[in-house]
Formats: structure tokens, sequence, C-alpha cells
């Protein structure tokens, strides 16, 4: 257990912010299959807008890397795009 006061508070913030993040890395993740699922291009287009947003927070504040969120953008990018050839 810890015994300094700072130590005992850098558990409880740690904890709070591990949660927090755990909480939207899910969400992120639950967002990019169901745009990944979807079928209509003027539906996934929409929703991409808002996946890419919310991806681009995350990497903002760490939860996940500047590269994974770019990665991920791209790779929806091009999904949306092949739905209007398809």
């Amino acid at each position: 257990m810890a015994n300094h006061k700072s130590s005992i508070k850098r558990i409880r913030q740690t904890e709070s912010r591990r949660l927090r993040n755990r909480y939207y890395a899910k969400t992120a993740r639950n967002a990019v299959r169901r745009l990944r699922a979807m079928t209509d291009k003027a539906e996934a287009a929409a929703a991409y807008i808002k996946v890419s947003s919310l991806l681009d927070r995350l990497a903002a504040k760490g939860t996940i890397s500047k590269n994974k969120a770019g990665n991920l953008k791209s790779k929806l990018a091009l999904h949306v795009n092949k739905l209007a050839n398809a």
C-alpha cells in the first residue's frame, strides 16, 4: 500500500483515467465496427465524419496513438469510397 498522500492520489487518478480511457476506446471500436458493416453510401459517409472526429479526439487525449487514429481513418475512408463503386 502507498504511504504518501501524493501517491495515494496518483493511484486514484490513474484508476479513474484507466476506466475512462477503456470506455472511450471500446466506444470507438464499436463505432468503427458499425461503420465497416454499413452498405449504404450516404449513411456511411455521415457516420464516417462522426467516427473520424471521435478518433481525432481520442488521439489528442492520448487514449489511442495518433498513428492508429490516422490508420483507422484511412481504412474507413477507403471503405466508404468503395461503397460508391459497388
